[in-house]
């Protein structure tokens, strides 16, 4: 550890403003805000490897890229001075800080050159750093690789669904006569009428606890469970707005969103729907129907600053619902599939967890390399 040096990141990088995107006609490269990627564009701003610092937004979400790219005014870029850091260990250091600590806006969550110029990191020599990013850069591997299957197999999940369900190709279906767009034996039925919609628990900022069982809010869904989800002993917490791997959530407030949990068991906050398919009705029927329907809710939602569904909106948007026969067919091949994507989620997390815990340790000098 003595070869370690407390190291300004003014000393490491150069730090680069975003530009606007909207001018960019569509094309290879992928343009990045501080949440993440938000499209591919024609044109690139950098083609080196590069640590990519939130402006405003999400501030702890440090990114790393390794091929050309374009951010937005929102996420600086960085040229990383290689002779004395890896762009990869750097990225490393930084995402296990609390960027989130230094904000220095209002309403916004907002940083500043100076600000970022004036965080200290611990620098060992770049033989270290090597040792050092090649251990994590392992595990990023299994992770990316993890994430690549459980997005194919989403994607086969929704794509059944629009053959069957949508485009109408389901089995059987040259000798089922449609009227007005029903097939004969099917109804088409409200996505209220599918579901049944239980409000999350109204916690008060005075709820959140270090200990029990995390609360699950919007940004839970889209980020999983984080050191920064606030937790709750779940004492006076009726035991009605527990969730656990498998429920399916949606999100009516802000941003619409649906999915199926796979994350630890914990406690449904406001602004979310545990929603539980009624009698006949599949649970991956229920979640691909919400999900292919959340344009029109959205042109549904009321509310000047913080856009939400109102319950009775649900009775306005409507789905085709099979017969039992073709729900049953259905089932049997799409509950597999989410049975394999829940696995992966499942080991993803706890790669992810085994990263999490080795990181700092590695990054401190506390484990040796």
């Amino acid at each position: 550890m003595s070869e370690w040096k407390k190291t300004y990141l003014r000393d490491l990088i150069v730090i680069k403003n975003g530009k606007d995107h909207k001018k960019l006609k569509n094309g290879p490269y992928p343009v990045y805000g501080s949440g993440g990627i938000m499209r591919y564009a024609d044109s690139y701003l950098y083609d080196q490897e590069s640590v990519l610092l939130p402006r405003k937004g999400t501030l702890n979400n440090i990114q790393f890229v390794t091929e050309p790219f374009w951010t937005v005014d929102t996420c600086y870029y960085t040229e990383v001075n290689r002779d004395k850091v890896l762009p990869y260990f750097l990225y490393c250091c930084l995402c296990k800080m609390d960027i989130q600590s230094l904000n220095t806006g209002s309403a916004v969550p907002s940083m500043t050159f100076e600000k970022y110029y004036s965080i200290e990191v611990p620098i060992p020599p770049l033989s270290t750093q090597h040792c050092i990013a090649n251990i994590l850069s392992r595990y990023d591997s299994l992770i990316e690789n993890y994430q690549k299957q459980i997005k194919l197999l989403e994607e086969v999940a929704q794509r059944l669904y629009k053959e069957w369900f949508i485009d109408l190709h389901f089995p059987e279906h040259e000798n089922t006569k449609i009227v007005d767009g029903v097939p004969e034996g099917w109804e088409k039925k409200s996505i209220g009428e599918i579901g049944e919609y239980l409000n999350g628990f109204a916690f008060k900022p005075s709820d959140w606890q270090d200990l029990g069982k995390p609360i699950i809010k919007i940004k839970e869904m889209g980020n999983g469970v984080t050191n920064e989800t606030p937790r709750n002993s779940g004492e006076r917490v009726p035991a009605k707005y527990l969730i656990k791997t498998g429920d399916l959530l949606f999100s009516w407030s802000a941003t619409l969103m649906v999915i199926i949990w796979s994350g630890e068991e914990g406690w449904l906050n406001q602004h979310l729907f545990k929603v539980t398919p009624v009698k006949g009705i599949d649970r991956e029927f229920l979640l691909q129907s919400i999900s292919n329907t959340i344009v029109e809710f959205q042109n549904l939602t009321t509310g000047s600053t913080m856009k939400h569904i109102q319950r009775n909106k649900l009775d306005q948007v409507f789905v085709n619902v099979p017969n039992a026969e073709i729900m049953k067919r259905y089932s049997d091949i799409s509950e597999k599939t989410r049975s394999n994507i829940l696995s992966l989620q499942s080991q993803l997390r706890l790669l992810t967890e085994a990263r999490d815990r080795l990181l700092p340790k590695l990054m401190s000098g506390e484990i040796a390399v």
